[in-house]
């Protein structure tokens, strides 16, 4: 069974590059028709779309957070890795990564 977990920084300086890795095992994210995905939640507001990456390696990001956003991943270690640039704190959420099967999330707060 495929299990995703993420990591990263738990607190983040305005406009600095949040980035978060997503760990997946139990399955390969090369595998044929899989998309890896990215949400998150902010405090008392619903789950937002931020991108994914496919089996490709082909992305797909929201219009909202296009020009901010970058996804890759390393196909040696079976990780995707987010990186969200210029933050806010409006930027300050629990981010998922998400393929079927959800992660735990992780809160990451931008503050200085």
């Amino acid at each position: 069974q495929v299990q995703l977990q993420e990591s990263g920084p738990g607190l983040v300086k305005p406009s600095q590059t949040l980035s978060l890795t997503c760990t997946v095992s139990g399955g390969s994210i090369t595998t044929n028709g899989y998309y890896w995905n990215w949400i998150r939640q902010p405090p008392g507001k619903g789950l937002e779309w931020i991108g994914n990456i496919a089996y490709s390696g082909s992305t797909s990001y929201s219009p909202s957070l296009n020009s901010r956003t970058s996804i890759s991943r390393d196909t040696s270690r079976n990780q995707f890795t987010l990186q969200l640039s210029s933050v806010t704190p409006e930027d300050t959420a629990v981010y998922y990564c998400v393929s079927g099967v959800w992660g735990q999330g992780t809160l990451v707060t931008v503050s200085s």
